[in-house]
């Protein structure tokens, strides 16, 4: 049993003792003391303090259908007397696993119908690395072993994900590329607001995805197994590609036969106003890799989708030698169903692209016109980057100090979670939020954007 009269600083101290966090330095954060969370409610958690903080980020942009929901805790209740666990192994299935595939053939793409489950997204992109080369060997073309991502990408932190990854600090951990397999090659981010320099964001957006003909040139077309990408990048700073970028690089992996794998694990289940970020886009990629608003946190699950094409040519090629103990649990097959019923139900894929996504840019808008550390808004739906500049007109930004981190500082304290990405402030809200919500994101987002100002001279 927990014991919930515990105050916050013994709380601390356990963590201090006994935790240790994803992403963080133990030393710094055991000194500094974590923030205890206790309950959630809509858009709303508390901490152990009393604080209701509203979350911008959607826990972990996951939290899709917002805290507190009872469809989906009965979900998990009533599956757990049913049947807590059985495994996909031996021959079996179950059907929470069988109706949350088919559900799914119904709200993914066009063309998607057969589904490959994982714990993670983090695990469902290990999975694909998996089956995309075995969908190259099936064909006799065994060769094509490499996977070409982007800088600055996240695709999750297993050995083989931080790998599709590129982010340096994370290939850097345990000495240079230590973190970094075979078999993995990076191109240029299109993140045209810092790098895109005097060119117009079509003419970057074309540039930055011919740099995957020239890395496929490079290591040779037969090498080649595939190219994955966010359709918006989210942990990277919320980029949007410039309009040309998608179909420069659609038309190169077909060129190319390169197969194209959409990763929606934060832009899926409605985050960009429609149900995948690929719609959103207008990518038609040959896999996609879902995980987060899948199930909205609530437990963990994920999914390789997966074109009707490329499954015809897995199921010429005898077993597929991958799994999990986890894949398709029962529970959280029940709570995804529920999710995506709540979703569907609540018409949120819906409310965030005509109503509450137009008027969250619309407010960034404003902050873009009139605060002068903003220089850029960027992003879709209920996801966006707030850029942090030194100097608007030049595009300059902050290099001699972390402007991001001091807005997160005050985000802290005026009980609002925005997320700090290099020079960009990140909001990531439920899905469920409302106007009158918005407003108080927008409200204490700029109280914020007030103080970093000030601490930087500029207010």
């Amino acid at each position: 049993m927990i014991n919930f009269n515990r105050d916050t600083s013994q709380w601390q101290e356990l963590d201090r003792e006994h935790h240790v966090h994803p992403f963080s330095d133990p030393d710094a954060l055991g000194k500094k003391g974590v923030r205890v969370i206790t309950r959630g409610e809509g858009s709303y958690i508390w901490d152990s303090e009393g604080n209701k903080i509203l979350d911008g980020m959607a826990g972990l942009w996951c939290v899709n259908v917002g805290y507190g929901r009872t469809e989906l805790m009965d979900a998990a209740h009533e599956q757990m007397k049913e049947l807590p666990y059985y495994n996909s192994f031996f021959q079996t299935s179950h059907r929470p696993q069988i109706e949350l595939s088919r559900l799914l053939s119904e709200v993914t793409p066009e063309g998607f119908n057969h589904f490959f489950f994982a714990g993670s997204g983090s695990e469902a992109n290990d999975t694909n690395v998996r089956l995309v080369r075995h969908y190259w060997d099936v064909k006799g073309q065994s060769s094509k072993k490499t996977f070409i991502s982007r800088k600055n990408a996240y695709h999750g932190s297993t050995l083989a994900a931080t790998s599709l990854g590129g982010m340096g600090y994370m290939h850097n951990m345990g000495g240079e590329k230590g973190s970094l397999l075979p078999g993995f090659e990076h191109i240029g981010q299109p993140f045209w607001y810092t790098e895109g320099g005097d060119l117009s964001p079509e003419e970057f957006g074309l540039k930055r995805a011919q740099e995957l003909e020239e890395k496929i040139l490079a290591l040779g077309a037969d090498n080649v197994a595939a190219f994955i990408g966010e359709p918006i990048q989210g942990a990277g700073g919320v980029i949007v590609p410039p309009s040309t970028y998608w179909p420069e690089i659609q038309r190169i992996c077909k060129k190319y036969d390169i197969l194209l794998i959409a990763d929606e694990v934060i832009c899926g289940f409605g985050r960009t106003g429609n149900w995948f970020g690929s719609e959103t886009m207008q990518i038609k990629p040959d896999l996609i890799t879902m995980a987060k608003g899948m199930s909205s946190g609530y437990l963990p699950i994920a999914a390789i989708g997966m074109q009707d094409h490329v499954f015809e040519v897995l199921n010429k090629g005898g077993d597929i030698n991958h799994g999990y103990t986890y894949s398709g649990h029962p529970v959280a097959s029940a709570v995804a169903i529920a999710n995506i019923n709540y979703i569907q139900e609540h018409q949120l894929v819906e409310k965030v692209r005509d109503e509450t996504g137009p008027y969250l840019h619309a407010g960034l808008k404003d902050l873009v016109e009139n605060h002068p550390l903003v220089g850029e808004a960027r992003g879709s739906g209920l996801m966006a980057g707030i850029q942090l500049v030194k100097d608007k007109s030049s595009r300059a930004l902050y290099e001699d100090v972390d402007a991001a981190s001091l807005c997160r500082d005050h985000c802290f304290q005026n009980n609002l979670i925005m997320r700090a990405v290099d020079q960009s402030m990140i909001i990531s809200p439920p899905l469920t939020i409302s106007k009158a919500e918005v407003d108080e994101l927008l409200d204490k987002a700029k109280t914020c954007l007030d103080a970093t100002a000030r601490d930087l001279g500029l207010k």
